[in-house]
């Protein structure tokens, strides 16, 4: 029986389809609306031989792994930032990268990500959507300080300014339409903030920490939301051979090119998870605020670069320290962390 290798590039609302047998030879080729029935119909055919299917790692492509996993077939996520074809090319397209994942997939070098299990995705992807609403409720605070420092030059917190009467406001704003601004800012951070709660009420009572993940909540910094978060994202963590592989999947590592000591441009600081990456950074945030270590790592960091990066160190040891906790089933130790 022969054997063949299916691959996909996908789009919004087609994706090419082609064929190869093991040998090379190309016995496939065509564009397929995105209905699974009209896909399951032209792969029919050849579903006897077809050893394995590579779908493009893109937005959309839950339904189309599910729908093809249901009919029995093998499939495999490619990962689209770890494929590079020859920069030489000429002529690309749809056909010529579907071939090309067919051929890497044949020749067994194909860079895969991670297929989620579909009856954990809801609730990951809700976790996703507070994640959200978290961040714009964060830019409607922001823009709202910003406006109140111009008009006053000094800086004000949140708690603040909800403590803040009218008329307080209007004394640092100074005049009606900035007055009327910062009314649409903080209805807009009172909206957000109950969908957020909403979400969490939603949340909590269906989401549990599976037992290997329940150490992570002696981490200085992460909750109950944070831990579902890392747990939701991460998944097996087997899957990483050691804690520089979680943390660079963290998007906690530097993502730089150099030569001859100086930077000559950013390799691919987008690959990984930025949501597990979000996670870390809002935990090394509550972490310097409640372990005097990681407050001295801060200040140590932050002398010698910025707060940013200060943060983004902090957030990458947490995530060795995550990776030890699930990796040897231990609770965290922070003198391990810091020393």
């Amino acid at each position: 029986m022969k054997t063949m290798y299916c691959a996909v590039d996908l789009h919004s609302n087609n994706g090419y389809y082609g064929i190869v047998e093991k040998s090379g030879k190309r016995v496939f080729g065509k564009r397929i609306p995105n209905q699974l029935e009209a896909v399951i119909a032209a792969l029919s055919k050849f579903k006897e031989h077809i050893k394995t299917i590579a779908v493009e790692s893109t937005y959309n492509w839950y339904w189309l792994v599910d729908g093809l996993m249901q009919e029995g077939y093998e499939v495999k996520l490619a990962n689209p930032a770890a494929m590079e074809q020859y920069s030489g090319l000429k002529n690309t397209d749809d056909k010529t990268d579907a071939f090309f994942i067919a051929e890497m997939l044949r020749l067994g070098v194909l860079p895969e990500g991670h297929i989620y299990p579909k009856e954990e995705r809801g609730l990951r992807d809700m976790l996703r959507r507070r994640m959200l609403f978290v961040q714009q409720r964060t830019a409607q605070i922001l823009s709202l300080q910003n406006m109140m420092s111009r008009q006053s030059g000094k800086t004000f917190s949140m708690r603040a300014m909800q403590k803040m009467e009218t008329s307080e406001f209007m004394e640092v704003l100074g005049d009606d339409n900035n007055m009327f601004i910062a009314k649409q800012n903080l209805d807009m951070i009172r909206l957000i903030s109950e969908k957020v709660k909403m979400l969490e009420n939603y949340i909590l009572p269906r989401a549990d920490l599976k037992p290997e993940f329940q150490k992570i909540m002696t981490v200085h910094g992460i909750g109950k939301i944070l831990g579902l978060t890392i747990m939701y994202e991460t998944g097996d963590i087997s899957r990483f051979d050691k804690a520089g592989n979680y943390t660079s999947y963290c998007r906690c590592v530097k993502a730089e090119a150099t030569s001859n000591q100086k930077k000559k441009g950013n390799n691919n600081r987008k690959n990984g998870n930025k949501y597990l990456s979000w996670a870390f950074v809002e935990a090394a945030h509550k972490m310097k605020q409640y372990c005097p270590p990681a407050q001295k790592f801060y200040d140590r960091k932050y002398n010698k670069r910025c707060g940013a990066l200060a943060t983004k160190a902090l957030a990458s040891k947490i995530t060795k320290a995550v990776y030890y906790i699930l990796k040897n089933d231990q609770e965290f130790d922070v003198k391990k962390m810091f020393g």
